[in-house]
């Protein structure tokens, strides 16, 4: 019997989020994802198992994939403006579903917290409804994720920090997605300006359970932490000028990372790498 009391079916949860990144198309990588997440809540899957994931996911034919540099600079001028802002965000979260299963693959041991476990599950989840969301907002303006180029940069953080889970997480949830609180509010604005409503409401929704992600990640980097007797903040630093190249510049959405349990501390006053 499963830990909650379910009978368990033979496959591992390391397994299920190696399926996940394994599938290319977006709608077939949610619907997997799905199901993995509701086989995992129910107990229907027990085992952590050891299945590796691969090197990259799996990945449709379009869009195109260019450089970061090769990209546009995204606007909320005209309906094409909003069209390739949306598209530019749907692509974060497929990226992002993919980060999250990535993470479970990659890291998930038996001595980790069940919770641990739970929360990027729902991550994951997350990460999907957000990009069935915004590929119906695509819809509704005649277009569709595919239609225009991406870069391909997204997925550097993944390989940057493969070889260690507090690298993960100080560079994807608590840089990263911390970094996507701060700008969607003037993107929000800036719709409600043009006079899109419908896409304004979107992105203000996302980035409200963004901050869910954010506290997960700063959750499980202070737990680990803890166990490897660091000082959370002096080793995020360190981990983050070590694997992100950028720096790190005002604003900051305060209210937000507050609410995460991002702190200032963190960040106020340090401009990374």
């Amino acid at each position: 019997m499963s830990r909650r009391g379910v009978q368990a079916i033979d496959t591992t949860l390391t397994a299920l989020a190696c399926d996940v990144l394994s599938t290319a198309e977006p709608a077939a990588k949610i619907s997997a994802g799905r199901a993995a997440a509701a086989a995992w809540r129910q107990g229907n899957v027990t085992a952590i198992g050891d299945s590796r994931p691969p090197a990259r996911p799996a990945r449709p034919e379009r869009p195109q994939l260019r450089r970061p540099g090769d990209m546009a600079k995204r606007s909320t001028a005209g309906r094409r403006g909003r069209i390739a802002l949306l598209h530019a965000i749907a692509h974060i979260e497929l990226n992002a579903i993919d980060l999250a299963w990535d993470l479970i693959a990659r890291f998930a041991t038996p001595d980790l917290p069940t919770a641990f476990l739970d929360d990027w599950v729902g991550v994951a989840e997350d990460e999907g409804r957000h990009f069935e969301l915004l590929a119906a907002r695509l819809a509704q303006l005649d277009a569709a994720y595919g239609d225009l180029p991406a870069h391909d940069g997204l997925w550097q953080a993944a390989e940057d920090t493969a070889g260690d889970l507090a690298a993960r997480l100080a560079v994807v949830p608590m840089l990263l997605e911390a970094r996507g609180l701060d700008v969607t509010p003037a993107t929000v604005g800036r719709l409600r300006q043009a006079s899109d409503s419908a896409s304004a409401d979107l992105l203000a929704l996302i980035c409200e359970e963004e901050i869910a992600h954010v506290a997960a990640g700063r959750r499980w980097f202070e737990w680990l932490c803890q166990r490897r007797n660091l000082d959370p903040i002096g080793h995020w630093r360190h981990l983050v000028a070590r694997h992100f190249k950028g720096q790190l510049k005002p604003p900051f959405n305060e209210a937000a990372r507050a609410r995460a349990g991002l702190t200032a501390d963190y960040y106020a006053n340090w401009r990374g790498g």
